[in-house]
């Protein structure tokens, strides 16, 4: 039977943070923008108390969550994890996510007030502030047994900073943010230092989608551009034409 919560109970806050893996779904605001659902594997998150959790966000390809959690209105995020062992169980955690970048003193400070361990590959950390929980059976998933956690990502990226850190060739994370994390599937801005850099060093960033379902025109939903200022002048300029007519036609009227 699936049960809710406002906060999250003790004894799933004990279960949490005994898991090896978890989900992360966000959404634009668009209707025609992407659902992203992202695995995350590894030590790096926990629960702050019994309405916030955080993790640790690496550094990749992509940059989906970020993107939507920083988008205007947005910020909407759903974590769930899921028992692979002895009784089944899923639990979601609803909530409003906030992203501190590596680089600015709020990422800082987080690391250093909770004692988290930082890694070359190391992005932001994603601060969610949960207001549903939602426990169910999950009674179809399967059974499976935890071998390790892997370290392939971990080392890559260890052995690409210390390359660019030795060989003096001006690449950088930032600049792999900017390449890679500058902008979503759907086109809008993820990453703010890799955006930075991205204009700063003219770096253009890969395109994600291809073909003719590929995202052409979300980068401007909602955003002003000559078209919405035309299509101001004209209903202002209607309005005022209606305005005068309204004035006239009452001054005839007492005259």
């Amino acid at each position: 039977m699936g049960k809710f919560y406002e906060t999250i109970p003790e004894n799933l806050a004990k279960w949490i943070p005994e898991q090896k893996m978890f989900w992360v779904a966000t959404a634009p605001l668009s209707a025609s923008g992407h659902v992203n659902v992202s695995p995350k594997g590894g030590q790096y998150f926990g629960l702050l108390d019994h309405t916030t959790f955080w993790y640790m966000d690496l550094t990749g390809s992509g940059i989906e969550t970020i993107s939507h959690l920083y988008e205007p209105g947005n910020g909407r995020i759903t974590v769930m994890f899921t028992s692979f062992e002895s009784t089944p169980r899923i639990v979601r955690l609803f909530g409003h996510g906030t992203v501190l970048e590596r680089g600015t003193q709020a990422f800082a400070e987080f690391v250093k007030k909770h004692d988290v361990e930082v890694i070359p590959a190391s992005r932001s950390i994603i601060i969610v502030k949960v207001h549903q929980v939602a426990s169910s059976c999950g009674m179809s998933v399967p059974f499976y047994e935890f071998k390790s956690f892997r370290t392939a990502l971990n080392e890559q990226f260890a052995k690409r900073v210390e390359k660019w850190a030795r060989d003096n060739s001006g690449d950088s994370l930032e600049k792999y943010w900017a390449l890679k994390n500058s902008f979503s599937v759907d086109g809008l801005p993820g990453v703010k230092i890799g955006y930075k850099t991205m204009e700063e060093e003219h770096i253009t960033p890969i395109e994600k989608m291809v073909g003719p379902m590929a995202p052409k025109r979300y980068r401007n939903d909602r955003r002003f551009n000559i078209w919405h200022l035309i299509l101001v002048a004209i209903l202002s300029a209607v309005c005022t034409a209606c305005s005068l007519r309204l004035v006239l036609a009452m001054s005839q009227r007492l005259t």
